[in-house]
């Protein structure tokens, strides 16, 4: 049987939160899609993530949860590996800590492939709702919004969101071409897409704050930055470019 939908969870450390996450994604997904895998990239976890996706999928006896190990490379490395290993026609990117609502799963369902490639979730504009996140957070993520919007990638408002869905077919031009491992993966990804053509929307989503002690709001700032600014190099010296006629071909047919 096909697979329709692939959903790839990229998780480093994520040993507390991926067991509930992995619980709602079952619970919800038989009566939202009729075949189905959740594939769980771990990205070199210390603790004992990997543990707790393989009891999760052998209390349930289910082989539709599927554990990636991976060498610790950043969430884009993992995003990158789980992409390219999946095979479901459409594939949603969502983060262990299962910040969107599944119930908002069927309304990319409804976009993708129907009228875009690739729906992204996004926290802001009408209909968007952020819940319990702090103002100063908020205020950071616009700033770098402004930067990515003014030096690599116009006409997108949140970049950031961990909540994509792809078809497969985009999925594998995409992915096959991203190189950057850490956060700014997802900037790469949509500049990529806009070179490729392929049509990108992006959803307003509910999203809950959830408190990520492996993220440094300073640091990890600084190297996003760098990364935007690599991105631009790359861009300038044309190493996204592919062209048009080739690039629809082979994102919508592979």
């Amino acid at each position: 049987m096909r697979t329709a939908l692939s959903i790839i969870v990229p998780a480093f450390n994520e040993a507390a939160r991926i067991g509930p996450t992995l619980t709602a994604l079952q619970a919800a997904l038989p009566s939202i899609v009729p075949a189905w895998e959740i594939r769980v990239v771990d990205d070199g976890s210390t603790d004992d993530t990997g543990a707790v996706v393989e009891a999760a999928a052998a209390a349930a006896g289910d082989t539709r949860i599927v554990l990636q190990r991976e060498p610790h490379r950043g969430k884009g490395g993992a995003v990158r590996a789980g992409m390219l290993a999946s095979r479901g026609d459409l594939r949603f990117l969502c983060d262990a800590d299962l910040s969107m609502p599944v119930t908002e799963l069927p309304r990319f369902l409804a976009q993708v492939p129907a009228t875009c490639d690739i729906a992204i979730g996004s926290r802001e504009g009408e209909g968007a709702r952020r819940v319990g996140e702090p103002g100063l957070r908020h205020a950071m993520g616009r700033v770098f919004n402004t930067l990515v919007r003014r030096l690599v990638l116009q006409g997108i408002e949140d970049t950031q969101c961990g909540f994509k869905m792809f078809t497969g077919a985009a999925a594998d031009a995409v992915f096959s071409r991203i190189t950057l491992d850490g956060w700014a993966f997802d900037i790469e990804t949509l500049v990529v897409a806009q070179r490729l053509g392929l049509r990108v929307v992006e959803m307003p989503i509910e999203w809950h704050y959830r408190d990520r002690s492996q993220v440094s709001p300073v640091r990890d700032s600084l190297l996003m930055a760098r990364d935007v600014l690599r991105i631009r190099a790359r861009a300038a010296r044309g190493r996204y470019d592919v062209p048009r006629d080739r690039a629809a071909t082979e994102a919508r047919s592979r």
